[in-house]
């Protein structure tokens, strides 16, 4: 199993457009005929030790792979914002593992290992914009809105106190100007979230921070009128 079929087995992020699964992609080594039959996509492939992983018994791509795989067919942005999932550290007690599925260098070698491949170029050029610390593509997508409005990169998962490790921590701002930006998506309804919400709020507001909010209507606007709000706060160094 690779590509789309892949990803959605590996529990990976997909552009809403993607995820159906209306065939099957299955991958065969080169010297093989394509798998042709209703309701499959064939796809010949290279193949080498370690860029494959087992679901219930079945070989199919590891993330990495499929990141690689899909990268002929996805938008930068969503490349960027798949990579970024590729490469983010767990979170500890929610999730199954405690490593990410790959670090940057070994993707450059996946990369150097495939240079014939189809989407090789686009995805290097991914790599170089791709980012430790984005939670969600939403969040990849706000830090792309923001550098695109030639505002400086922020810092991802920005605590109130860098020295603190159980510090409240926002998912993107700019320490030098007190700045913290968080995007809301559907978990923080939850009343357990909703409540760590509230306090981490009042911590970066009662530090004097300005405080901003995102939610799905901003990922639809592209984010403009956010960033447009947050180009009009004071800049303030600290």
């Amino acid at each position: 199993m690779s590509h789309e079929t892949a990803a959605v087995l590996t529990r990976l992020g997909l552009p809403p457009w993607l995820g159906g699964c209306s065939t099957i992609h299955l991958s065969k080594p080169h010297e093989l005929p394509r798998v042709r039959r209703a309701g499959v996509t064939g796809h010949r492939v290279r193949c080498i030790p370690g860029e494959l992983t087992d679901v219930d018994g079945v070989p199919v791509t590891a993330p990495p792979r499929t990141w690689l795989d899909l990268a002929s067919g996805l938008p930068l942005n969503y490349l960027i914002a798949l990579g970024d999932q590729i490469i983010r550290i767990p979170r500890p007690g929610l999730e199954q593992r405690s490593e990410p599925y790959a670090y940057k260098d070994g993707l450059r070698l996946l990369i150097r290992q495939h240079p014939n491949m189809k989407g090789v170029e686009k995805a290097r050029v991914a790599l170089d914009e791709m980012r430790v610390g984005a939670d969600s593509f939403p969040e990849t997508f706000l830090r792309l809105a923001l550098m695109d409005a030639r505002l400086p990169e922020p810092e991802l998962q920005i605590r109130l106190d860098p020295d603190d490790r159980r510090s409240p921590a926002a998912d993107l701002g700019y320490r030098r100007y007190r700045i913290a930006i968080q995007y809301e998506g559907a978990h923080h309804l939850t009343r357990e979230q909703q409540s760590r919400d509230i306090r981490r709020d009042e911590a970066f507001r009662g530090a004097g921070w300005a405080y901003f909010k995102a939610n799905a209507d901003d990922l639809a606007d592209g984010f403009e009128a956010l960033v447009g709000r947050i180009k009009k706060t004071r800049l303030r160094s600290v």
